[in-house]
């Protein structure tokens, strides 16, 4: 175990000297759900990494983080309660340009799924997200996420479409769509190559002019190292109102696996 528990420390102190060295932006989470839940009665744990190469350099709203040079963090921990549904929570923070560390509170979430959905042709879902958020990540203090989930499968070819409503709850809360799809290849067994599609379109009343959206296209790989599934990607922003250059890491695996491996690690 001590081999993929090396690379895995690795790619987490790559992302975070990077970070150091280059721009970023302020993203909890840049994932395309796939309808996969934890086994039951077993925990999950991810890491999820992200900054941009080159960030927009103005808050979203006065008194937000500006996304240049931020590093953002979110560890998700996700409970299999049936073989359909799925309990998870997060805890996102982030550090700014000037190296301080602030906490964007906590995250709950509930999916529901077709069971055994990663050996589906056709398989679909639904997440729904609720947070309370500080002041510098969002001008409204409660705020949801309906995340829908469709795709399909066939030989070695996936596409999935997550088409996201987020709604912000107050004076300032809006309703908002942020659709993001995947379409990814299986090479060889446990690495996939493909592509995923990122967007905020602004509110559904009536949308951002086009310059003002955030369009981003990642080319991002997919692999296991030991009981550890890993997803990198490499964004660009195709308009404006994006980052122009981003990158992504997600690092995750069953709790029970990481209690196998925390002795071995005391024991050296």
């Amino acid at each position: 175990m001590r081999k993929p528990l090396l690379l895995v420390q690795l790619s987490l102190i790559s992302t975070i000297v990077l970070a150091a060295i280059a721009p970023a932006r302020a993203v909890d989470e840049i994932q395309v759900y796939n309808g996969e839940i934890a086994k039951v009665g077993e925990w999950t744990v991810q890491q999820h990494l992200n900054y941009a190469i080159n960030g927009r350099k103005q808050p979203d709203f006065p008194g937000g983080l500006i996304p240049h040079h931020v590093l953002n963090g979110t560890p998700e921990f996700a409970y299999g309660i049936t073989n359909w549904w799925e309990f998870g929570f997060y805890v996102p923070w982030a550090v700014d340009n000037q190296g301080h560390f602030h906490s964007n509170a906590a995250k709950t979430r509930t999916l529901f799924a077709t069971p055994d959905a990663e050996n589906r042709e056709f398989f679909y879902g639904v997440n729904f997200e609720f947070a309370y958020s500080t002041r510098v990540f969002s001008e409204t203090r409660f705020n949801s996420e309906i995340r829908p989930i469709i795709g399909w499968r066939k030989g070695d070819y996936e596409f999935i479409i997550n088409p996201i409503v987020d709604v912000g709850f107050g004076s300032k809360g809006e309703v908002t769509f942020a659709p993001a799809a995947r379409l990814a290849k299986k090479v060889v067994e446990n690495l996939q190559v493909g592509l995923e599609y990122y967007t905020d379109l602004g509110p559904l009343q009536h949308f951002l002019p086009l310059k003002e959206q955030e369009h981003n296209l990642y080319g991002v790989v997919d692999f296991k190292v030991g009981d550890w599934d890993v997803n990198f990607g490499i964004g660009r922003g195709l308009t404006p109102g994006s980052d122009r250059w981003m990158t992504k890491l997600i690092v995750g695996t069953d709790v029970n696996n990481l209690l196998k491996v925390l002795p071995s690690a005391r024991s050296r």
